[in-house]
């Protein structure tokens, strides 16, 4: 189940196949690998890929523990009367993974 929905998983897919093929690109272009401005980039790509992969895992621990609560004696009794309920985590399916092709 996706519960950040088909467009959460496919960006975090998209960022991912781009890390790849930018660091596949830098291989082959030596000139490239050692310009500043590109390493910068690369940084700036490989922190934006750790900050969502964080995200996904607090946004997890949240449902796992909102779940417990819904379900466990005796805060099930009030979550089931004022409308809570069991949340999905965030999932990204496999048929999902492919990589992005990314131009410069």
């Amino acid at each position: 189940m996706n519960a950040g929905g088909k467009d959460g998983g496919a960006a975090e897919l998209e960022l991912s196949g781009a890390l790849k093929t930018v660091f596949a690109l830098a291989e082959n272009y030596p000139d490239l690998k050692a310009n500043q401005e590109f390493l910068n980039l690369q940084q700036t790509l490989t922190g934006l890929e750790e900050s969502i992969q964080r995200a996904r895992r607090y946004y997890n621990a949240s449902a796992r523990d909102m779940n417990n609560a819904v379900e466990v004696f005796p805060s099930n009794l009030i979550a089931g009367p004022f409308g809570f309920h069991r949340m999905e985590y965030f999932e990204v399916d496999e048929a999902e993974t492919q990589n992005v092709k990314v131009q410069f």
